[in-house]
């Protein structure tokens, strides 16, 4: 929630990130508010972490990006965390020789004035322990970071940014390399963040996007090219032929097995590839 109550934003406005000559983004559109579960998925080298990397100063941008009034390109990182915006990486930054509950209190003093940091804390804040409880971590306070699951070290990280009062989560694919367990776990974790948070997933995994995805953007050669919810960009022919016709990019077996899980017809796929060989 933002100073003045109303809903969290986040909103990007042609955005363009060039690496020398290469255009990784280019133009790219995109609003998301508090209460969406949004994802955000492409084929490899469609531009979707660069674009989280955009939001966070970790790639040059151009266009603009604006967070509950807050314009972020050309701010520092340190800046962007300030204004509330926290990310997430395929694997998981934490401290693993502290404890999940020094973790936290690390974090939480980025939030701290320099004095009271200093100062000998008695007592868990009331903040770590509602985190701790949300993240599922509670029972694990003690426990080093380096001897958790993959799960709850993820778990940790996102936690961390909560005690920052993080209100922009951008999270790259965060349950790669879980157990089904856990991956269920995420996604109601995720589902119950988002509804006072503005939560983006940059995702691969289609069956955990078509259970717990409130809306969808599909980016492909840096651009955004279908925007809806789940049974929208499955019927979307542009979406339908970036996973369906592209048997010059992939195997044919793999292309048949990202377009099951996206929910489209695999045989399409077979068809698609022996179309092409033959016009090749």
């Amino acid at each position: 929630m933002s100073r003045d109550h109303r809903p969290s934003y986040l909103e990007i406005r042609d955005l363009r990130v060039v690496f020398d000559k290469f255009v990784a983004v280019d133009g790219v559109d995109l609003r998301v508010e508090q209460g969406d579960l949004r994802f955000l998925i492409g084929p490899n080298g469609a531009g979707k972490t660069t674009t989280i990397d955009a939001v966070t100063a970790l790639a040059p941008a151009q266009g603009s990006i604006n967070h509950n009034g807050h314009e972020l390109v050309g701010r520092k990182t340190h800046k962007i965390v300030r204004y509330g915006v926290g990310r997430t990486f395929q694997t998981a930054s934490v401290f693993e020789d502290l404890t999940v509950l020094q973790n936290l209190d690390i974090a939480a003093g980025l939030r701290r004035r320099p004095r009271d940091m200093v100062r000998t804390r008695q007592e868990v804040s009331p903040r770590i322990l509602e985190v701790m409880e949300t993240t599922g971590l509670s029972r694990h306070q003690e426990t080093k970071a380096g001897v958790l699951s993959h799960g709850q070290k993820q778990w940790l990280e996102i936690g961390m940014l909560m005690v920052q009062d993080a209100t922009v989560l951008l999270l790259d694919e965060p349950v790669a390399g879980m157990s089904q367990g856990e991956r269920d776990a995420t996604g109601e974790l995720l589902t119950k963040l988002a509804a006072d948070h503005v939560v983006v997933v940059v995702e691969h995994d289609m069956e955990f996007l078509r259970k717990y995805a409130q809306s969808v953007t599909v980016m492909a050669a840096g651009k955004v090219i279908a925007e809806g919810t789940v049974a929208q960009v499955q019927a979307d022919s542009t979406v339908q032929e970036i996973y369906l016709g592209t048997a010059g990019t992939k195997s044919l077996e793999e292309a048949k097995v990202e377009a099951e899980l996206l929910g489209l017809d695999p045989e399409a796929v077979a068809v698609s590839g022996s179309t092409q060989s033959k016009e090749n």
